[in-house]
């Protein structure tokens, strides 16, 4: 199981590679404060990639949960470094014993303090490729165009990135 947080949709979406979600073993749940930040919001404010995400929970591929009071929530809104919606996927992949899809380095160390398992964007088009959903010349042009959308992608991580999709083409 998975849950989303907002930046990995939001660049799946602008790059119209959503359907990648579908690709994942497992139910891909979208907290209700992440839906709230990029659908309902996202569409008040015209983004077009704010209705890729609707169409993606209409079909089913994406779950919105509510998020549920909990000790670690309560501990998780002491920690002024995360947003509610950060909190909320932290709460949920706890919850639903999930890993939680998550790119902001606030989010994933709290998740390693709490021992919540996190996997990046990069991760789920690399495993995609991996396992045959993406080709690899396409995984590149998905990288490439999440950057050039604004998707923020250390130049040492892109390198990892890009030497392993080489080597998914030997």
């Amino acid at each position: 199981m998975w849950v989303f947080d907002a930046t990995p949709l939001i660049y799946l979406a602008k790059v119209e590679q959503l359907d990648l979600v579908s690709a994942l073993n497992g139910t891909c749940y979208i907290p209700d404060r992440v839906y709230a930040e990029v659908v309902t919001t996202g569409l008040e404010e015209g983004y077009p990639d704010a209705r890729r995400i609707e169409q993606r929970v209409d079909a089913g591929a994406l779950e919105v949960v509510s998020t549920p009071d909990s000790p670690l929530w309560d501990r998780l809104q002491g920690n002024p470094r995360l947003s509610d919606a950060d909190g909320a996927v932290l709460v949920c992949a706890d919850q639903f014993d999930a890993t939680a899809v998550m790119d902001e380095a606030a989010g994933r160390t709290a998740a390693a303090v709490e021992d919540i398992e996190t996997k990046r964007t990069a991760y789920l088009v690399l495993s995609c490729t991996k396992n045959g959903h993406l080709p690899v010349a396409e995984a590149r042009e998905t990288i490439d165009a999440m950057v050039e959308a604004g998707w923020h992608c250390a130049p040492a991580l892109y390198a990892k990135i890009v030497h392993k999709l080489d080597s998914f083409d030997n």
